[in-house]
């Protein structure tokens, strides 16, 4: 069911989605070879309790953790352990959060050290994505306009888009409707409205678009064993136009990176 939020319960989800922008941040500069996910997933409850919150995966539909941590060629839903990562990983960090009733839900996928040239593009190329497909989520836009925008461009550059896992709206509920594929033709699927909240969240692969699963119910592979890469925002459409309530500022804060690729999704007056 898709749930419309008042201004109102925007800025609620706002909080909720800096949680996990914080915690992200702090996980950060965390991140590097040796450290191992049980490490960092118990760093980002204690985190997230702090700010008072919830983690919003523990528990859900019986899931361990409070971070899935898919690392190399995971795509999503990886459930920690305690293999030291290594030098030319990559580990996409997907987090949730439940503050006020509301969730945040986001991931970014991070280099662990020195990544090859192929990978680095393949990170460059989802993150880019993503905000090709928040461009396109504003009011009288279709679910299919978002999907179209990532698939066209990840699939110029040769990489697989995932099918058979979507993005979500998002509220009192983790998932909410509508669907949002990463995939889709202009014009089609669910019209946009003032108000609605949503995770945009490309998942592609350097090579096939098709995944499998592992017997532990939860952790997604790509088929062919190449890296994938996954980006999640949380996106309210404000005044007609996508506005994030979300931040990967905190992750570049901590890394010492420049960018100004939020700057046309923000809020008015943003401060972090």
């Amino acid at each position: 069911m898709i749930k419309l939020k008042t201004p109102e319960e925007i800025e609620l989800m706002r909080e909720s989605a800096l949680v996990v922008s914080k915690t992200l941040g702090m996980l950060a500069s965390e991140i590097k070879p040796g450290v191992n996910a049980l490490f960092l997933d118990k760093l980002a409850e204690e985190f997230i309790r702090e700010q008072g919150a919830e983690p919003g995966f523990l528990g859900m539909y019986d899931f361990p953790n409070t971070l899935n941590m898919s690392p190399n060629a995971q795509v999503v839903h990886g459930i920690p352990n305690n293999e030291p990562l290594k030098d030319g990983d990559i580990i996409s960090v997907d987090c949730g959060s439940l503050k006020n009733g509301y969730y945040g839900d986001h991931a970014y996928t991070f280099p662990v050290g020195e990544v090859s040239e192929e990978t680095k593009k393949l990170l460059k190329v989802a993150k880019e994505s993503l905000y090709l497909g928040i461009s396109e989520f504003k009011t009288g836009n279709r679910v299919g306009d978002v999907g179209f925008a990532i698939q066209n461009y990840c699939e110029n550059h040769g990489y697989g888009v995932v099918r058979e896992l979507v993005g979500h709206g998002l509220g009192k509920k983790l998932h909410e409707g509508p669907e949002m594929p990463n995939y889709g033709k202009r014009g089609r699927g669910k019209q946009f409205k003032e108000g609605l909240v949503v995770a945009i969240e490309p998942m592609i692969n350097m090579g096939t678009k098709r995944i499998k699963q592992l017997k532990d119910g939860w952790t997604i592979l790509t088929a062919d064993g190449k890296p994938s890469a996954h980006f999640e925002h949380n996106v309210a459409i404000v005044n007609g136009k996508p506005q994030l309530l979300s931040t990967f500022q905190y992750i570049y804060d901590a890394l010492g990176i420049e960018t100004d690729e939020e700057d046309n999704f923000r809020k008015e007056n943003f401060v972090l």
